[in-house]
């Protein structure tokens, strides 16, 4: 509103320089929507700028063994293809281990991230703003810093304990973040220059939104992962499943479209991907739930310097036995059924992952009509960018965060340790002997005397 009072001359007595300014030297604009810039003819720009549509990255061999067929079932087979190799490279990834999925994370969070800054580079013909790319990746890695320090001071507390220079960084590691991403602000701040004010700020602002939906993600995915492979594996194969499902049943099916940002998605595919889903994600669960492997938390074992998923399965993975409705045994003629607990929670996941996660997608497809792009880069042939296949992944990963702090996990004793190794020695007494008498209290200790 100040923008436009300015504009139409009844601005602020105080801004007569930012006026002046503006009839001197003119201000860069965006064709945003309400501000139509006018070109030289006196015709209205889009709304938009144009953004150099993405290539087709599909192998020359792939195409050529595909050009008689439609372009639709062209496009079918092109993504079957893709998806079975990105599928089976998943499940390598998952039998390399807990650091190699870490990684994989880390490279992905950084491919999303850079699709995302690359289209706000584009769209705004930033090329000449000073220190936008350099920025944008310094508080990427200011950010990864900061996430990354809390996880290694919660869950590598052995680690910590050994090594000196890590307790300085764990102790002062929010106060060392915090002036790393001042340092960048004032570079920022530094970089303005006045023919650019207004687009450096948009750009500032698009890095940091960029930052939280791809970064702040991309670590509760990696969170989920230390509380047990299978907080990992389930969800993302349960979105997975769902992009399939619905995909090949709107394929087939479908008829009635579903929402305007996504024509192409239809009410057939979004049941049938639902049905698919809650029936896939409790056997897969099933599965699962039986190996050691996948229901151990990944815990870093400091005399061996590698990660353990060694345990007792807790109760959520053993058998229970359940007593059906009234209804159901009627109809199944079964009074009682074995499943384990983590099953009925599997069924949460896959209902929020099959009507909720597809939102995740929804809102991306209307990022890129915004901006009228197809994609937002062409690195998977027939599905378009990183971030095309990882829309939903983030808003899912974000459900299991929480969803685990609300239903599963319990206080977290490494973190709880740390906190206690870093008291003064007094300090640590003191709760040493509350904790025994506690404990004698309750039985699991005998008494002090009876221990003499």
């Amino acid at each position: 509103m100040t923008e436009l009072r300015k504009r139409g001359g009844g601005g602020d007595p105080d801004s007569s320089e930012n006026i002046s300014d503006k009839e001197a030297d003119g201000e860069d604009r965006l064709g945003l929507p309400g501000e139509p810039d006018i070109d030289g003819e006196g015709e209205p720009k889009p709304d938009t700028p144009e953004v150099p549509q993405s290539e087709d990255s599909t192998p020359q061999c792939l195409n050529k063994a595909l050009e008689g067929l439609s372009s639709r079932w062209k496009n079918w087979w092109i993504r079957g293809i893709l998806s079975l190799t990105m599928i089976s490279g998943f499940f390598l990834m998952i039998y390399l281990g807990p650091i190699m999925l870490i990684l994989v994370v880390m490279t992905i969070q950084i491919k999303c991230f850079q699709e995302i800054i690359t289209i706000g580079y584009r769209v705004y013909h930033s090329y000449d703003l000073p220190w936008f790319r350099t920025l944008s990746w310094y508080f990427l890695i200011c950010v990864n810093y900061f996430f990354y320090g809390e996880t290694v001071a919660d869950y590598f507390g052995a680690l910590v304990q050994r090594e000196e220079p890590l307790q300085f960084l764990v102790r002062y590691h929010r106060f060392i973040s915090f002036a790393l991403y001042l340092a960048g602000f004032c570079m920022f701040v530094l970089s303005l220059v006045k023919r650019h004010y207004r687009l450096q700020f948009y750009m500032f602002a698009w890095t940091h939104v960029t930052l939280l939906i791809v970064v702040t993600q991309s670590h509760l995915v990696i969170q989920n992962l230390f509380e047990g492979m299978i907080w990992f594996i389930v969800p993302i194969s349960i979105v997975i499943c769902n992009d399939i499902m619905a995909y090949l049943f709107g394929f087939f099916f479908g008829r009635t479209p579903l929402i305007k940002l996504s024509p192409k998605k239809t009410w057939e595919g979004f049941i049938g991907g639902f049905l698919s889903t809650v029936v896939f994600g409790f056997i897969f669960a099933y599965l699962l739930a039986q190996h050691q492997y996948f229901v151990c938390p990944v815990e870093y074992d400091s005399e061996t310097n590698r990660f353990a998923v060694e345990c007792e399965p807790s109760e959520l993975f053993l058998i229970h036995e359940y007593t059906l409705p009234a209804v159901l045994q009627k109809t199944l003629r079964w009074e009682t059924v074995q499943l384990y607990p983590f099953q009925i929670h599997s069924i949460a996941l896959s209902t929020f992952g099959s009507l909720i996660g597809p939102f995740g997608g929804f809102f991306a497809s209307g990022f890129k009509r915004a901006f009228k792009i197809k994609d937002f880069a062409d690195t998977i042939p027939g599905h378009g960018g990183i971030m095309d296949r990882f829309d939903c992944q983030y808003l899912m990963a974000t459900f299991v965060h929480v969803y685990i702090a609300s239903f599963i996990r319990g206080p977290n004793p490494s973190k709880v340790l740390q906190q206690l190794l870093a008291l003064q020695p007094e300090q640590q007494l003191s709760i040493f002997n509350m904790l025994r008498s506690h404990l004698m209290e309750r039985g699991i200790l005998p008494p002090s005397g009876t221990e003499a």
